[in-house]
């Protein structure tokens, strides 16, 4: 099973439809194309800011290690090392990119691939009928969303004493 975060992009005049082709699923874990090619997966995602600190890191890299005369065997780990933390850490990088282009973070959801987790994060999205409605339609509150915690309620659970019971 994958675990997958959902990001809601920042709301538009169009339609729900439309609204919702533009949510966005971020799978956790390796991503083993960000391990393999750092720069072109970067890239491929519109991810420019990571792209640009990871030039200048490997070019002080590069520089420092040269600097200091060390061997090229070891560049050649050190490069495999950053690729590899880009490869567990591309997850975080996407979730980054995302939160700087005003996407919400709306929860997790649980997958065998990204069409099961897709249609169970919308069968439980669509079920809250309050969260469903428009911006321009005032008459109907604002629903909660449903992965945020339930209000506090007043009664009493568990082996605690009646609220009308001597003590």
């Amino acid at each position: 099973m994958r675990i997958y975060t959902i990001h809601e992009p920042p709301r538009r005049d169009d339609e729900l439809v439309a609204h919702t082709a533009r949510f966005q699923f971020v799978r956790d874990g390796f991503h083993f194309w960000a391990f393999l090619l750092a720069p072109l997966w970067m890239l491929r995602h519109r991810m420019w800011l990571e792209f640009i600190a990871y030039v200048l890191l490997v070019g002080g890299i590069t520089f420092a290690l040269s600097r200091l005369g060390v061997e090229e065997s070891a560049g050649v780990w050190v490069a495999l090392l950053l690729a590899l933390l880009v490869g567990i850490e591309a997850s975080s990088l996407l979730r980054w990119k995302l939160a700087r282009r005003g996407f919400e973070n709306l929860g997790v959801v649980v997958g065998k691939d990204l069409e099961e987790a897709e249609r169970r994060f919308f069968d439980g999205w669509v079920s809250n009928a309050g969260r469903l409605t428009t911006p321009s339609s005032p008459s109907s509150p604002a629903a909660p969303s449903p992965f945020e915690r339930p209000a506090p309620s007043s009664d009493i659970v568990g082996l605690f004493p009646q609220p009308q019971a001597r003590s």
